[in-house]
């Protein structure tokens, strides 16, 4: 049995905006467990089966040391286990560090990254560490071959000049049909912004903003990819501003349709 590896990574002080994300782990895991919730995924994978999901809880984050190397250090723990992993975060910010470990164990690594925003600005308001900057870090420590940015909607030409700095693929929320195809070579880490859906089906985030994505066309997308997905991140829910668990259960599904293509295509 392949098994997944779960990691909560309860952190949000590089959010430029509301807090809150950092409580978002929890909500996630009810919602995946709730009696009216069905735990399998649409690719028939049983997340109740023992030994399937493997649940390392939450990271904990002392206020005195470096949050960066903290969650660098844990998620190679897990990793180590030898099984894909899925990080709950938190805010994107998150997804630097974590790339950090990911990448010193695969050497060739495709990152799509599925978000309204590009997130590479080179800093914010002075932060490089912003959750509007991950992307601008990861790439200059060559933390990935590739990075596929899906559904973007808010560019601007800070961003145009860091894509053709860093050779970024992007395809804007308004190419993103039905029939999206993407020419996938390597294995990949899969960057799930929950504000790449539209409003209307995930409300709970600090930055909303329509025009946005179907929670089925992200799906349907997840179902298509046929290299390995090695790990990836579920991040910027914000149960402060969410209504009726909604997005909760956004994550929830979304954790277990790359879950159940994680199983299906580790070889």
């Amino acid at each position: 049995m392949v098994s997944i590896s779960l990691l909560g990574i309860p952190h949000d002080e590089n959010s430029s905006g509301m807090r809150g994300s950092a409580e978002a782990p929890p909500h996630i895991r009810s919602a995946l467990h709730a009696d009216a919730q069905c735990i399998w995924s649409e690719t028939g994978i049983d997340f109740s089966a023992p030994g399937r999901l493997i649940d390392h809880g939450d990271i904990e984050l002392d206020p005195g040391t470096d949050a960066w190397e903290r969650i660098e250090q844990e998620v190679g723990r897990v990793l180590d286990t030898g099984t894909p992993l899925i990080c709950l975060g938190g805010d994107h910010a998150l997804t630097h560090p974590i790339m950090r470990a990911v990448r010193r164990r695969h050497a060739a690594l495709t990152i799509l990254h599925i978000d309204a925003h590009p997130d590479i600005y080179q800093a914010y308001r002075g932060n490089p560490r912003s959750h509007t900057s991950p992307f601008a870090r990861i790439m200059e420590e060559q933390l990935t071959d590739r990075l596929i940015q899906v559904g973007l909607r808010t560019i601007n030409d800070h961003h145009r000049e860091q894509f053709a700095r860093f050779g970024v693929e992007v395809i804007e929320a308004s190419r993103c049909g039905q029939h999206l195809q993407l020419d996938l070579r390597t294995p990949v880490y899969i960057s799930m912004d929950i504000d790449a859906l539209d409003p209307a089906f995930a409300p709970g985030v600090p930055s909303r903003e329509p025009g946005g994505l179907s929670t089925r066309q992200v799906i349907d997308w997840l179902q298509r990819i046929d290299q390995p997905i090695v790990a990836a991140d579920i991040v910027e829910y914000n149960p402060r501003c969410d209504i009726s668990d909604m997005t909760a259960l956004v994550a929830a599904k979304l954790l277990k349709e790359i879950g159940g293509m994680m199983v299906h295509t580790t070889v």
